[in-house]
């Protein structure tokens, strides 16, 4: 079967930047608290006119320009989002317009924090069994969309962005294995909720609410560090890969003391680890996507390293991919 990697890469942050200190502002936190125990000290916000698919939109740009790839090549865009515009039509859709991408074919993936993993190794499939040829994969979320401003546990933790990558058949390795898992049982532990729902027969009782996270961080914490080590030591496993092989590891940003404490329970050196949750927060099935794209920008991958990417999210899932780079 084909190789597939990565020929490029992409990224958009919205300029605007919510400090921990704005968030002093709006509910009863502290800079030094949101820091002991998260990592984050600020994070990207989308403007009040920027949408999902404009995020998106603007990774997907950046990706093409900088792999020099024209979007006339593109035959497959899979968006990895738990925050689109709209239940329909799909943000790969509205990508696919706005760049004018018309031959390809193109649909979301729904994985929460995991939904870039989940969307690469789906794109790969399509390559290796001859469907596409080159794969647009993109994972934007304006997850801010989601967040109740008056709830500290969880209003601290997110913010916005979008990160782009193009898969094709390369000479080397590539993408050398995947592992997705998916723990259904779990699911109360995070989800989005909605006070209201709408039916012909029931009388409302006023506007309708929006949708919005509700987690139980305890409980996820302890899950999400033994899932993402379980995920790196399958991936590592079905590479055939010795952990002690891996240059690099870009793990989901979701909470540096989960970082740290999956690093140590895989006896990774905190220098093989790539984090940026300080700059950015959680910005769902972006963080990694992002994360990756600047991992290369800054140096932290070169040509020839073996490289991991693992996450968790809500559902749960969890997902890892060993890259050889």
């Amino acid at each position: 079967m084909k190789n597939v990697g990565f020929l490029s890469l992409g990224k958009y942050l919205p300029p605007h930047r919510l400090t921990n200190s704005d968030l002093e502002k709006m509910v009863e936190t502290s800079d030094e608290w949101i820091v002991t125990r998260t990592g984050i000290r600020e994070r990207r916000i989308a403007g009040i006119d920027e949408r999902t698919s404009h995020l998106a939109i603007r990774a997907a740009k950046d990706a093409l320009k900088n792999g020099r790839i024209e979007v006339a090549d593109i035959d497959l865009i899979i968006v990895a989002t738990i925050s689109p515009d709209s239940n329909f039509p799909s943000t790969a859709c509205l990508v696919q317009k706005a760049i004018g991408a018309k031959h390809a074919t193109a649909f979301d993936v729904s994985a929460a924090c995991a939904g870039y993993l989940f969307a690469i190794t789906t794109a790969k499939q399509f390559i290796q069994n001859g469907q596409a040829k080159h794969a647009l994969v993109i994972a934007s979320e304006r997850i801010t969309s989601l967040i109740d401003w008056n709830d500290r546990s969880t209003c601290v933790l997110f913010g916005d962005g979008a990160g782009a990558c193009v898969l094709g058949a390369v000479r080397g390795p590539g993408i050398v294995s995947d592992f997705l898992k998916s723990e259904g049982e779990h699911g109360d532990l995070m989800k989005v909720v909605v006070e209201d729902t709408r039916h012909p027969l029931k009388k409302s009782s006023g506007p309708a609410k929006s949708p919005y996270i509700v987690m139980q961080g305890r409980e996820l914490f302890k899950i999400a560090v033994n899932s993402m080590a379980q995920a790196v030591e399958a991936a590592a496993k079905r590479a055939g890969v010795k952990l002690s092989d891996v240059d690099c590891v870009v793990p989901h940003q979701a909470n540096d003391r989960i970082i740290a404490a999956v690093a140590k329970k895989l006896g990774f050196p905190k220098e093989k680890i790539f984090v940026n949750i300080d700059k950015y927060g959680n910005m769902s099935a972006a963080s990694i996507a992002v994360a990756l794209s600047e991992a290369v920008e800054q140096g932290r991958i070169k040509k020839g390293n073996t490289v991991v990417l693992v996450a968790f999210g809500a559902g749960l899932v969890s997902a890892a991919n060993v890259v050889v780079w």
